[in-house]
């Protein structure tokens, strides 16, 4: 959210992820297109769906490029990428199954490899590899475990750039009870290695209930179903905490969670996640995200829910159009993806929205609205579908899904999701998905090492019409980003503009779970924590998003990691 400079509205810091990520070149790099060119070309290219059905290209290709010129609604990067191009692969996220053996676990690396070269990002779950040292009948030798060949994918994202444009994202999850467990939640810990994955503990009900009530727990080989070890289930606990607190990762699932929202049962259990936990998905299966621009539907200082009704009607459309265009990589994933046609339609631009409105993040007002407005996404996004689903079909999977059991016909398995939004955010000028403001001024580190100098203009705007212009303020703004606690300046004016680590953990998830309760899939968030957040702090945090229901949940300390994305203050160009 830099200085508008752009007369179309981008600000810089949009213009230079346009210009490094998404627009077309020619054979010897000149850029060929501008942001409506690529608008008009991604419009095009997903409205051919439409004559499948008997539909008019054109004029559906004339409303997806207003909505997209106006940023009220864009999809992720691949559709962005791709959609005209040779490469035609449009869906953002990916889960591959690993199988226990030497060919399957590298056949595995090589799609993952492929899908990381068309612009997707994967995930993985080697809750299915024998532990190490567990016999390898066929070589009569051991098996190096898990952990060995997560550090082998790790090391092949390092070499691909996704499109050409960006490096490779991966989701790499291990069961609880998995007896290579503990040495997956210390993996990261003081080493640098796996930098190329986010790393998620898909923990059970049956272990949190141990976990509080102070039992053991009972760790299993995959291979043959066999109890190898008995541990207490605190301890596992005291060691993802440790972890999370040190850098950042494991983050948690909670799968039985996941599972209860499972819409083909009937298909078998769901895999893994994505890259940063939004959508988890069946073996082979894909889904392409989009997120609505929620700023862009406030009026007079109140949501326009007309018009967010009608986006999220043609987005609905336009993402089951990205099913049908695009070129899967492997025909296991286009049968996988077309039998349930996931989509994942979500917000970004939340906490602007709360300004917007004159609302706190850290404010009862904030949950409630939150709460409405998934619930009116939710609603309006499923009648679409149904919609659809009678001009098209229900999705091949129906029969036997829960929403089969539910009378719900819909085209789509899934319809939505709350995605974390970084770099689109950037180009939409908005801040990322449903988190509150970072910092009011940070720099961002982004597109392979290039950095951003970002400052929050709405703040800017109020702190120009709350008429505060004290050098030293200022430069207090500019050293920390945040302004609660600061004094010379009104208090409202600081209620109003909260950021990550001021706000209460439970804050953050009062508003993950009122989205979670409206959402299909799941929700990417972030508990960004102070520096001087206790480990036990990160145990409640875990705790409570268990109890609440929620499906995940990751924490971030402040200066746990050596090279964070987003650092808080900025140069003194800011304020």
């Amino acid at each position: 959210m830099g200085e508008i400079s752009d007369p179309r509205g981008l600000s810089a810091n949009a213009e230079t992820v346009l210009e490094a990520r998404y627009l077309r070149r020619d054979a010897v790099g000149r850029r060929v297109e501008d942001f409506e060119g690529l608008c008009q070309r991604v419009a095009v290219a997903v409205a051919e769906a439409e004559s499948a059905w008997g539909g008019s290209p054109a004029a559906v290709a004339e409303r997806f490029e207003r909505m997209l010129t106006r940023r009220e609604f864009l999809p992720n990067s691949p559709t962005l990428m791709n959609a005209g191009a040779e490469n035609g692969q449009l869906a953002g996220c990916f889960v591959l199954p690993i199988g226990d053996s030497l060919e399957e676990i590298f056949e595995a690396v090589k799609r993952m490899a492929v899908i990381h070269q068309s612009g997707g990002g994967t995930g993985f779950s080697f809750s299915r590899l024998r532990p190490a040292g567990d016999l390898v009948k066929e070589s009569h030798g051991v098996a190096s475990g898990p952990v060995s060949f997560l550090e082998v994918f790790d090391a092949a994202t390092g070499v691909i750039r996704q499109g050409g444009r960006r490096r490779g994202a991966n989701m790499g999850v291990l069961r609880i009870d998995h007896p290579d467990v503990i040495e997956f939640i210390r993996a990261k810990v003081g080493t640098g290695r796996i930098s190329n994955f986010n790393l998620s503990v898909g923990t059970t009900d049956a272990f949190w209930r141990a976990a509080l009530a102070g039992e053991s727990f009972d760790l299993i080989n995959p291979r043959d179903g066999k109890v190898v070890d008995s541990v207490r289930a605190s301890q596992l606990l005291d060691e993802i905490v440790d972890a999370a607190w040190c850098c950042g990762d494991p983050g948690v699932l909670f799968l039985d969670a996941i599972e209860r929202g499972n819409p083909t049962p009937q298909r078998g259990p769901l895999e893994s996640t994505n890259p940063c936990g939004e959508l988890p998905l069946l073996p082979n299966e894909s889904c392409n995200l989009g997120s609505i621009r929620l700023a862009a539907l406030v009026r007079e200082g109140r949501v326009d829910w007309d018009r967010l009704d009608a986006i999220v009607t043609l987005a609905v459309r336009f993402l089951d159009d990205v099913v049908e265009v695009s070129r899967a990589p492997y025909p296991e994933v286009a049968a996988a993806t077309r039998a349930n046609r996931k989509i994942g339609l979500g917000v970004m631009g939340f906490a602007d929205l709360l300004v917007d409105v004159g609302l706190a993040y850290d404010s009862p007002g904030a949950v409630a609205l939150a709460e409405e407005l998934m619930a009116r996404i939710q609603t309006v996004g499923h009648r679409a579908s149904a919609r659809l689903a009678d001009e098209r079909g229900v999705f091949p999977d129906f029969e036997g899904s829960r929403l089969a059991a539910q009378g719900l016909r819909l085209r789509n398995a899934t319809v939505t999701s709350i995605a974390p939004t970084g770099t689109l955010s950037i180009l939409a000028d908005c801040s990322s998905g449903i988190e509150p403001y970072f910092a009011l001024a940070y720099t961002r580190h982004v597109l392979d090492g290039a950095v951003l100098t970002e400052t929050n203009p709405r703040f800017e705007a109020a702190l120009r019409h709350a008429g505060v212009d004290d050098p030293a303020v200022l430069e207090r703004i500019r050293a920390s980003g945040s302004i609660r606690g600061l004094a010379g300046l009104p208090e409202r004016l600081q209620r109003r503009f909260p950021i990550s680590s001021d706000l209460p953990w439970t804050s953050h998830l009062d508003i993950q779970e009122a989205f979670q309760r409206h959402v299909d899939n799941a929700v990417s968030k972030t508990i960004n924590l102070p520096s001087d957040a206790s480990r036990q702090v990160v145990r409640d945090i875990y705790r409570s998003a268990w109890q609440r229901g929620l499906k995940g949940v990751t924490v971030f300390r402040e200066g746990c990691r050596g090279e964070a994305v987003l650092v808080r203050g900025a140069s003194d160009d800011c304020c």
